[in-house]
């Protein structure tokens, strides 16, 4: 699991990714671990959590604007991770992008 991110001064955008895996390996932690990488270079990465329990994961990214998305969904080594997914290492996966109006946080 991805450290949370702190709390960040809305307004921002949530990409959430919300995905089923297949049984297959094949360079898949190499992977979500460079893309984590990748995605914090790039401008308007604000932050990710992620979590994985058996099958299905949850990961959220946060961005600065529509534009910084686009451009990460576009960028050439995650357009070729998007593939691999496809191919091979999920079942499913959902993409949902909001945009974060209000957030707080408690902490003991």
């Amino acid at each position: 699991m991805e450290q949370p991110t702190q709390t960040l001064e809305p307004p921002y955008y949530a990409v959430i990714f919300t995905s089923i895996r297949t049984d297959i390996e094949d360079g898949y932690g190499e992977t979500a671990v460079k893309m984590v990488q990748l995605a914090a270079r790039q401008p308007g990465f604000l932050g990710v959590e992620s979590v994985r329990e058996g099958k299905l994961g949850i990961t959220i990214s946060y961005w600065q604007d529509e534009t910084s998305i686009r451009a990460w969904k576009n960028q050439m080594e995650h357009l070729a991770a998007q593939q691999a997914g496809r191919d091979k290492w999920y079942e499913q996966y959902t993409v949902r992008v909001a945009k974060v109006e209000r957030a707080y946080k408690w902490a003991e």
